[in-house]
């Protein structure tokens, strides 16, 4: 086969058991694989777990166990998704694995230095979406699950997403970055035209509960679940081996398909 394809499902929370949501995904994702493959694409199909967020840290705690307990025994059973729903995937990754604990580090050091800094924030916290949100566009409550956001006062390293807005409007407008469906296209570059915030991209390690990917050079803070979490579609391609998998299914594939649930389209 000389053509290539990459494609990759959402990799959820594992702070609870899965539920039909996610079987969805997973079988659309799976259905669009199979068809890439039967169309003469050497398709790598890719699925896992998310599992340095703060959600999991309080879950593991009020079951009284540690965080690694919870997310081995969750993300057992996610796994056993696999086989029980005939899905073809090609590799399934954790975010607590030693490949994508060494890919997000890699990832981290390859920023341009002028586009991470570090600044004291306070801020507005939901735990369930593991995002800030403006207090003045909330009234101080979660759109998404209707709960009281947490005040939160730190200093994190924040990355300088509002340098690449122009970038991000031409890529969608072009089609070069193509969103699907147009709805869903447009909601995406009215957000982006509407100007993007700098974002934190780091939490205290206290405040994480001791669990998260390390930040090079600062073992005060660990990655923010967001930014290490969406490393993983490279991360499981060994980001360190640009002559293997991740040349071929990534800097040199023609396809690459990200399948996700619209509540997660801004990350």
């Amino acid at each position: 086969m000389s053509k290539t394809a990459f494609i990759s499902t959402a990799i959820p929370y594992v702070n609870a058991r899965p539920h039909i949501g996610h079987a969805l995904e997973f079988v659309q994702t799976d259905a669009m694989a199979r068809y890439l493959r039967l169309t003469g694409h050497d398709t790598f199909s890719l699925t896992g777990s998310d599992e340095n967020s703060l959600k999991n840290v309080r879950a593991a705690q009020d079951e009284g166990i540690s965080t690694r307990e919870l997310c081995d025994r969750n993300t057992a059973i996610f796994q056993k998704l696999i086989p029980g729903l005939n899905l073809a995937v090609t590799d399934f990754i954790r975010t607590s694995s030693d490949l994508h604990i060494a890919g997000a580090r890699q990832f981290w050091q390859r920023c341009r230095p002028e586009d991470v800094y570090k600044k004291h924030y306070s801020g507005l916290y939901c735990v369930g979406c593991e995002v800030f949100y403006p207090g003045d566009e909330t009234g101080g409550v979660c759109p998404e699950h209707g709960t009281p956001l947490e005040l939160v006062e730190e200093e994190n390293y924040f990355f300088k997403l509002s340098n690449y807005q122009d970038e991000l409007v031409r890529l969608i407008e072009s089609g070069e970055l193509r969103i699907v469906p147009d709805a869903k296209r447009n909601e995406t570059l009215s957000f982006v035209k509407g100007g993007l915030r700098d974002f934190s991209i780091s939490r205290s390690r206290k405040r994480a509960g001791d669990w998260g990917i390390e930040v090079p050079g600062d073992p005060s803070q660990v990655m923010y679940v967001w930014y290490d979490a969406l490393a993983n579609y490279i991360t499981a391609l060994d980001i360190s081996d640009e002559d293997g998998k991740f040349k071929k299914y990534w800097l040199n594939c023609p396809r690459r398909i990200h399948v996700i649930g619209k509540g997660i389209n801004r990350f």
